[in-house]
């Protein structure tokens, strides 16, 4: 039995199963379908229903978590007797981050006897679930709370994360794009090659002319960090938000580009992330030698 705990959000972007499997406490963030409230669940019903509404229509908007609701899922946690490790989103993507910092001192002041560690991970949606199943690896392995955090720090900004999204919309209602070069980038089938730096932001690092020509953008990118190091037996994680057949794609051309690669695994994005860049994004993580968006 660990003598600590490894806890995450829901913007792990983590299956409910492995979760559950792995006996992981998150937190959920909110959102809302249509002004009616859910909690992110992590469960892939979930996902699917989200972006088939979405599709037709549905409104999403997401809520950041509130200190009181951090300090209440770290009181639980402390209470376990248990020292805590805990892995949220990139402190640069969400405003939550703030929150969970304020809940945290708190808690120190309240359990002066038990260690509660929060990582900025740099990392968002299945980076950040990339970070946190290496580290519950270590963990279940019997590394030690320090072993394992130092692993986390030292490895985090080697996660890639590789994106794009099928309608500028979404990013346009987000802010992150404006009116005009979302209705420009329509007219022009313009698709956004996004990459999340060590800063941990969202960047654009190619408007590529139409979809297949993103997700080959995608692919050469990957390839291209592949083959900077030994990549036998690395692990690949590809999700996507109600567009299958192109998380597919990416596969068969990765290991096509790279058969020594390792499990190439394809799940479903999580909602909060979808909801701000619409059904058809689909990302790509993996760890590398760095993070080098070209």
């Amino acid at each position: 039995m660990s003598e600590y705990i490894i806890a995450t959000s829901s913007t792990a972007d983590l299956p409910r199963t492995w979760l559950d499997e792995h006996q992981i406490p998150f937190i959920a963030y909110g959102y809302t379908v249509n002004d009616q409230a859910f909690e992110d669940d992590c469960r892939e019903e979930s996902r699917a229903a989200v972006y088939a509404g979405m599709r037709k229509g549905d409104v999403l908007k997401t809520s950041m978590i509130n200190k009181y609701a951090y300090y209440d899922f770290f009181k639980g946690l402390m209470e376990r007797g248990k020292d805590v490790i805990f892995l949220d989103m990139s402190q640069k993507m969400s405003a939550s981050y703030g929150n969970c910092r304020e809940a945290a001192e708190q808690i120190a002041a309240d359990f002066p006897n038990r260690c509660l560690y929060i990582m900025d991970t740099r990392c968002i949606s299945g980076g950040l679930g990339l970070l946190v199943t290496n580290m519950v690896g270590r963990m279940e392995s019997g590394q030690s709370f320090d072993a394992v955090v130092r692993w986390g720090e030292e490895n985090k900004l080697k996660i890639a994360h590789r994106f794009t999204v099928e309608d500028l919309k979404y990013l346009k209602m987000g802010g992150r794009v404006s009116n005009a070069s979302a209705l420009v980038g329509s007219l022009l089938s313009i698709k956004p090659v996004l990459y999340v730096p060590d800063g941990g932001t969202l960047d654009v690092v190619e408007k590529a002319r139409g979809r297949r020509a993103a997700l080959n953008s995608i692919r050469d990118g990957v390839l291209h960090d592949l083959s900077k190091i030994d990549a036998t037996g690395t692990e690949i994680h590809i999700l996507h938000a109600d567009c299958l057949s192109d998380a597919e794609y990416i596969r068969s051309e990765i290991k096509k580009g790279c058969p020594q690669a390792g499990e190439i695994n394809i799940t479903s994005l999580g909602v909060v992330i979808g909801a701000h860049c619409g059904p058809g994004l689909l990302t790509v993580f993996y760890l590398c030698g760095g993070r080098c968006p070209n």
